[in-house]
């Protein structure tokens, strides 16, 4: 949903769960072009956009592109780097360019980044900033696998890296004909309030510091648009929206110091909201 919605995804969880192997499933999937970039304390802006070098064979200054020309982008341990540069990201991911040296190069189509992300809590990490965040359509946990999957896991990766075998199932032009679709899905006014609605409450919310910008609101409608497509629908319904609501709004707002203290999570004022806001019934919840 996140790719056919022209978005980013956040891998979040411990370390060895398996977030960098889905991110390089999801890529070796696709018949597009992928980098890699295994972001350190030591990594500098230049390393992820490029940098222009001096040729001393012709006397001009050639660009010399970073890790971030590519249609799929691996951002492994993002919050390991440096504020600055998880900022070198930004321009990238919101407007999908580069501006070097004041030259602005475009990135190809289509393109996306997927990053890894360990908890705050442990050591060496940064805390990514909320306008970093906010890039990102949707944040995913992976979570422990349940017993029968982990032996399975241990058959088939214990000689053997079975994403070595993947093969590509889609190509790039196929992924620019979805999102294409994707945004023929039809939205209802009453759909659209209802979005509205959800973000009204989350500003209101008592237990929230920081509720839904209306760049949140655009993602949510653009989630439930991809989600409604993956259903092999044309329109959009309330449900669409509830099931995305937790992926694309928990990691963009910010619980009062209070609710922190209390044990309540952003997931949960989600849920809160979600069980508040009436939800649009009828033919008017599909149609205009």
């Amino acid at each position: 949903m996140c790719l056919i919605a022209e978005g980013h995804l956040l891998i979040e969880d411990v370390p060895g769960v398996g977030k960098t192997s889905l991110a390089k499933a999801i890529a070796a999937s696709l018949g597009c072009e992928w980098q890699r970039i295994q972001f350190t304390p030591d990594l500098l802006p230049s390393d992820v956009t490029g940098v222009t070098v001096y040729n001393r064979a012709n006397g001009t200054f050639d660009f010399r592109p970073g890790g971030i020309f590519s249609n799929i982008v691996l951002g492994d341990e993002i919050n390991r780097a440096s504020p600055k540069t998880q900022s070198a990201l930004l321009e990238a991911m919101e407007e999908r360019q580069v501006t070097v040296d004041s030259t602005t190069y475009p990135l190809p189509s289509p393109f996306m980044v997927i990053a890894t992300q360990n908890p705050v809590e442990h050591e060496g990490t940064y805390p990514l900033p909320e306008s970093q965040l906010d890039r990102f359509l949707m944040r995913i946990r992976m979570g422990y696998p349940a017993r029968a999957a982990e032996i399975e896991m241990l058959d088939m990766h214990g000689t053997t890296d079975p994403i070595d075998e993947l093969e590509p199932v889609a190509s790039g032009g196929d992924v620019q004909a979805m999102t294409k679709v994707v945004l023929d899905i039809h939205v209802a006014p009453s759909v659209k309030g209802y979005i509205v609605d959800i973000a009204a409450a989350t500003r209101d919310h008592p237990s929230l510091a920081l509720g839904m910008s209306p760049r949140a609101a655009l993602a949510l409608q653009r989630a439930a648009r991809a989600r409604a497509a993956t259903e092999a629908r044309d329109f959009v319904l309330p449900d669409d929206v509830k099931v995305v609501a937790k992926p694309v709004l928990e990691h963009r707002m910010a619980l009062s110091p209070e609710a922190g203290l209390g044990g309540m999570s952003t997931g949960d004022a989600v849920d809160d909201v979600l069980a508040a806001v009436p939800v649009p019934t009828g033919r008017s919840a599909t149609l205009s």
